[in-house]
């Protein structure tokens, strides 16, 4: 049981198993999908948040820093501009740098913010924006230098914009780009109006300026038409064409063309067209349309990436929602399949175990009594054709072929019975010609005394050898007849068994003359009890006596044998009481060859309904209870009056020959035709004429127990003879009590005769 347990239990484990190992990787790669698109949305809400609180005031202040860069370089360039313009962009930069330091030394989302080092630079670049104020104002140093820091700190603005494009999502990147490509192209157009106003009032400038600004007016046109608007998404676009179709926007071009083509080499540099001069105009009208198209394309990236970081949060949210689901279905369909293999299991399981113990016992049982097999009664085929489908065909294959095995099993041992039920018959012939040669014998030798007990001590022999004849045709399944046609009482039955009995001097016949039992039963009940007599008999010291006992229970009549023999084993009864019980193969009957008497007594009580039991006696020995079912009882009173009591033959009156013993019921071939004369004789006790006696007198002897020719003799082993004549009796009273003295004293000569010969 445990181990078959241990098996379903791990059945069990090895389906959960099978369903927790996928769902726990599902489950896994769900949380780590999960876990990155959270982080990926984190980092968008912390660029839209960075780019809200840095990358505004950053673009104003660049802004700031681009016109104030162009009024520097004016002024060092000696170009008359107001010292009010002057301060009031310096005083519009502070403004922007005080805003961005404020936005910079804000709380940020991400501890490691990658933009947060650029920013550092640009705020740490901005300290030294008072002392290049203070040189400008001053003429110290030059005005390159001047520029110069402008254009650096712008540049590091610069990085922080492109370190904003560089963001978590593809999409949103590749979208950040052509807008940071923008301002950078914003700058480069700022850094020409810059190269512009420091030519000055004289329109020159030197040589490597001139280059800068031929390098800056390529790199504009280049980053527009290239890299800048073939990118811009759609309101992009637009917002360019608008600008590109402007006035200033041509006039900005216009300017453009005239200086690369019109300048002209002078002393110390180059000498720009007068066209330049309406550059300051056209920037002041340019400079706003294209802030506010760099700003709608940031403003646009922004929410693109705020967008982006709720698409990731929705998409986490019904991952998350579909991985549960989905969790829950393979759940559901791993209990379903459990339980219904385990079911199906259990069901197979059940089976086996019916099949095994209660249907092949029963088929057994059914052969070994040589009964027809239903097939229905066989395990049928299984429909199903999956794995238990074709383990419960495997099994029905099994049974069937195991049932063919104990069929012919039991053919087999059907045959055998019928062979030894041959063999007994044939040699039950043989013992009943030598019991009537031995009849024969007594009849024409009975005045030589001597020879009357060794032919007594012979016909002793030769009845205990047709009770083993006997026996050995019940074992094989044949039947022995009851040739009695009268009730007997109980006391003629218990003396007709001890008669049976080579001891039978020994045992002491305790009956009640108003119980009789049916004919039909009393050849077995005879039998019965001679076996479990010559059993007590032979296992009991030569010396002590043994006792039959008969009395009406309850259930019927109760005959108990008792005997004086040595201590038995308590689990010796149970193996003993269980022979009583069971019919055993042949392989067992082998091994107890030696003792085939109980298993005779346990044929014998299960064809009579009977209940043997043998336990401890109270004088030591072993008690043998026996109780015969009342179904088999007749009370005296209640014998038919028609029927007379039968009388026991005297010795010289012709015996009746025993019916011939029954083959089993499948024999094919009838018995052997018995010969004539024979027959088997069977003689109980005979009632002679009691002796004339006075009162009070005893007999002197017991009368010799003698067995009643052909009692109970099976039919096979019984042939009929031709009844001899019988004279009539004539004999006077006084020659029948000399007849019974002579009887008497010869029968005292024959029992002194045996009890010497008995060790």
């Amino acid at each position: 049981m445990k181990r078959r347990r241990r098996s379903v239990i791990r059945l069990r484990t090895l389906l959960v198993w099978l369903a927790v190992v996928p769902t726990v990787a599902m489950g896994a790669q769900v949380v780590v999908t999960a876990d990155r698109l959270l982080q990926q949305s984190a980092h968008l809400r912390a660029d839209v948040a960075d780019g809200e609180r840095v990358g505004r005031p950053l673009y104003e202040l660049m802004a700031d820093l681009q016109a104030e860069r162009s009024t520097t370089a004016a002024r060092w360039a000696g170009s008359p501009v107001p010292k009010g313009e002057l301060s009031r962009r310096r005083a519009a930069t502070d403004r922007g740098v005080a805003a961005f330091r404020r936005a910079a030394d804000s709380a940020d989302a991400r501890a490691d913010d990658r933009v947060d080092a650029y920013v550092s630079a640009v705020k740490k670049q901005l300290e030294g924006l008072d002392a290049y104020r203070e040189r400008t104002d001053a003429r110290s140093g030059s005005a390159d230098r001047a520029t110069g820091y402008y254009s650096g700190v712008i540049e590091r603005m610069l990085r922080v914009f492109q370190e904003f494009s560089n963001m978590d999502d593809a999409t949103v990147t590749q979208q950040s780009r052509p807008v940071v490509a923008l301002v950078e192209a914003s700058e480069v157009l700022a850094r020409e109006d810059t190269l512009l106003a420091s030519a000055g009032p004289a329109g020159k400038l030197s040589a490597a300026r001139f280059a800068e600004l031929t390098n800056a007016v390529g790199a504009h046109r280049f980053l527009f038409g290239t890299t800048v608007v073939p990118y811009l998404p759609e309101n992009g676009q637009q917002g360019y064409a608008r600008i590109a179709a402007s006035d200033a926007w041509k006039t900005k071009t216009r300017i453009e063309d005239a200086v690369l083509a019109d300048h002209h080499d002078i002393p110390g540099g180059i000498a720009l067209p007068g066209a330049v001069h309406g550059w300051s105009a056209m920037y002041g009208k340019l400079v706003p349309q294209l802030s506010a198209l760099d700003a709608e394309q940031l403003r646009g990236v922004v929410e693109a990436a705020d967008a982006t970081a709720d698409d990731l949060e929705t998409q986490v949210f019904w991952l998350v929602a579909g991985s549960g689901a989905g969790l829950l279905l393979v759940v559901a369909v791993v209990v379903f399949t459990t339980r219904t293999v385990l079911r199906r299991m259990a069901g197979l399981h059940r089976r086996t175990v019916t099949v095994a113990q209660k249907t092949l016992p029963d088929i057994v049982e059914r052969l070994q009594r040589g009964q027809r097999i239903d097939p229905d009664a066989l395990p049928e085929r299984s429909r199903d054709r999956d794995e238990v489908g074709r383990i419960s065909d495997a099994f029905a294959r099994a049974v069937s072929v195991s049932v063919e095995g104990y069929r012919q099993l039991a053919d087999e041992r059907q045959g055998f019975g019928m062979f030894a039920a041959g063999i007994a018959s044939r040699t039950g012939n043989l013992v009943s010609r030598q019991l009537s040669l031995t009849e024969d014998l007594q009849d024409t030798f009975g005045h030589d005394e001597a020879l009357l007990a060794q032919l007594m001590k012979s016909d002793q022999l030769t009845v205990g050898m047709r009770r083993q004849i006997e026996n050995l045709l019940i074992l094989a399944g044949g039947e022995v007849p009851d040739p009695h046609t009268e009730p007997m009482r109980v006391a003629d039955v218990l003396r007709e068994a001890a008669a049976e009995v080579e001891d039978f001097r020994r045992i002491e016949r305790v009956a009640l003359d108003e119980v009789s039992v049916e004919p039909r039963v009393i050849s077995a009940i005879s039998h019965l009890l001679a076996e479990l007599l010559d059993n007590a008999t032979r296992f009991s010291p030569p010396a002590s006596r043994v006792s039959i006992r008969a009395e009406l229970v309850t259930d019927g009549l109760s005959v108990e044998i008792e005997d004086r023999g040595p201590r038995v084993a308590p689990e010796r009864y149970e193996e003993m009481n269980g022979r009583l019980h069971a019919a055993p193969p042949y392989a067992v009957l082998a091994e107890n060859a030696h003792r085939l008497g109980l298993f005779v007594v346990g044929h014998l009580a299960d064809q009579l309904g009977a209940r043997v039991t043998l336990r401890r006696s109270t004088y030591g020995g072993t008690a043998a209870i026996v109780i015969l079912p009342e179904e088999h009882l007749i009370r005296t009173e209640e014998r038919p009056k028609g029927g007379a009591e039968p009388r026991v033959p005297a010795p010289q009156r012709p015996a009746e020959r025993k019916p011939e013993l029954l083959l089993p019921a499948r024999a094919a071939a009838p018995a052997d035709p018995v010969p004539a004369g024979a027959g088997l004789p069977r003689r109980r006790p005979a009632e002679a004429p009691a002796a004339p006696t006075t009162p009070g007198e005893k007999s002197a002897l017991p009368p010799l127990p003698e067995r009643v020719p052909q009692t109970h003799l099976a039919k096979q082993l019984r042939e009929q003879r031709a009844p001899e004549p019988a004279d009539e009796d004539t004999a006077t009273p006084e020659e029948v009590a000399d007849a019974w003295a002579d009887y008497e004293q010869g029968t005292e000569t024959v029992e002194t005769e045996l009890r010497q010969d008995q060790p």
